[in-house]
């Protein structure tokens, strides 16, 4: 059970003020949509792009171990980072 808190606080944290959060707060803004129908709209994506992630990662996960695809994940995210600093300067 521990670990599935520690799913759900990682993702809740990478997903505040992401850019999905921000679409769905600008959809929300509109008067003539429904906030319901675009909370449960903006919900299933998330939960399909969810869907998406955990069938791949459950395939790639035969090909590659946990180590070499933390290096993988990690290694992008610094290069993402480092791409954003080197842009905004």
């Amino acid at each position: 059970m521990k670990s599935y808190g520690i799913v759900f606080v990682s993702v809740f944290l990478a997903e505040l003020g992401d850019k999905t959060q921000l679409a769905t707060l600008l959809f929300a803004t509109n008067q003539a949509l429904s906030k319901t129908g675009v909370f449960f709209a903006s919900s299933l994506a998330l939960v399909v792009s969810t869907l998406m992630a955990v069938l791949v990662g459950g395939q790639i996960s035969h090909l590659l171990s946990p180590e070499k695809l933390r290096l993988i994940a990690g290694t992008g995210f610094t290069l993402i980072g480092v791409w954003t600093l080197w842009d905004a300067r």
